[in-house]
Order: structure tokens, then C-alpha cells, then sequence
């Protein structure tokens, strides 16, 4: 299913999952203690294509976890950004978003509902490496996105 116009070629990524051994071996590796509710939530938003709000990781792990603060959840999303694992996408209008893909790619997203998909081509893979090459510096993170509306909302 096309979500957005036919004239965007869509690409839905494959997230590289780590299985829980290797996700928690690199949590530790990086001095951070694994709980079964920090584990969840890691394995929950890294999971995602949707590109979820912390509220939306809450509720989803929630029920498991009835316990679960939405703190932990905050703190568990900002460590996962700060290793590399997560990318943090902010806008002002709406609370901050988050991407496991860190592919380079574009987030196309609806100006009206919110909705936002990973956009790939060769182009924006040949823009990055380029950028990086001018740069003389390794890229650890980008951030692009595009405003349209979705054919839902267009109509």
C-alpha cells in the first residue's frame, strides 16, 4: 500500500534487529544496566516503522509493564539516541518522534495527520556520501524531511 503520492518511490526499511543477547551485551558494553521494562521498551521502539511518540512507546509496553513510569520511558529513548541507536525527530508542533533507521534516507511527512515514511534512493545515498566527503568528517547522524500531504489527507 502506497501511502504517499505514486511519485515518491517508497522504500520500507528493514530494521536491523539485534536479537536481546546482542542488544543487551551493547547496552552493557556502553555501562547501561538492562531491566526486563528497559529491554521492552528498546525492543519495542527499535521495532517500529511507524516512528513512534514516547506516549505511543508507553502505552505500547505498558501493557506488559503496568508499572512502568512514563520517566523511564523519557530516560530510555534519550540513551538509545545518545548511543546511536535511535535518531530523536523533533518538530514544533507535535511532540518528538523517534527512528531506528539510520540508513540514510528522508522522512516524508503528512502536514496534516502527522504520518511519516522512510523515503530511500540512490540519490539521497550518493547526496550523503557526498556531504560526508566535502565534510572530511564521518556523519553520526542526519535528519531530513519533507512536507506533503498524504493521499488520505489530500482528498
Amino acid at each position: 500500500m502506497l501511502f504517499f503520492r505514486k511519485r515518491f518511490k517508497l522504500v520500507i526499511h528493514t530494521v536491523r534487529l539485534m536479537n536481546d543477547q546482542q542488544l543487551i551485551a551493547h547496552l552493557h558494553e556502553k555501562g547501561f544496566k538492562v531491566t526486563p521494562q528497559r529491554l521492552a521498551i528498546c525492543k519495542s521502539v527499535l521495532s517500529s516503522r511507524e516512528h513512534p511518540t514516547v506516549e505511543q512507546v508507553y502505552e505500547t509496553v505498558k501493557i506488559k509493564y503496568p508499572t512502568l513510569s512514563l520517566a523511564t520511558v523519557y530516560q530510555t529513548l534519550h540513551l538509545l539516541t545518545q548511543i546511536g541507536l535511535l535518531q530523536e525527530l523533533g518538530s514544533s508542533d507535535v511532540s518528538s518522534r523517534y527512528d531506528p533507521n539510520s540508513s540514510p534516507h528522508l522522512n516524508i511527512i503528512c502536514k496534516k495527520c502527522g504520518k511519516i515514511q522512510d523515503y530511500k534512493s540512490e540519490t539521497i545515498i550518493n547526496f550523503i556520501s557526498q556531504i560526508t566527503l566535502e565534510l572530511k568528517h564521518p556523519i553520526i547522524g542526519q535528519n531530513l524531511e519533507i512536507y506533503t500531504y498524504c493521499c488520505k489527507c489530500e482528498k
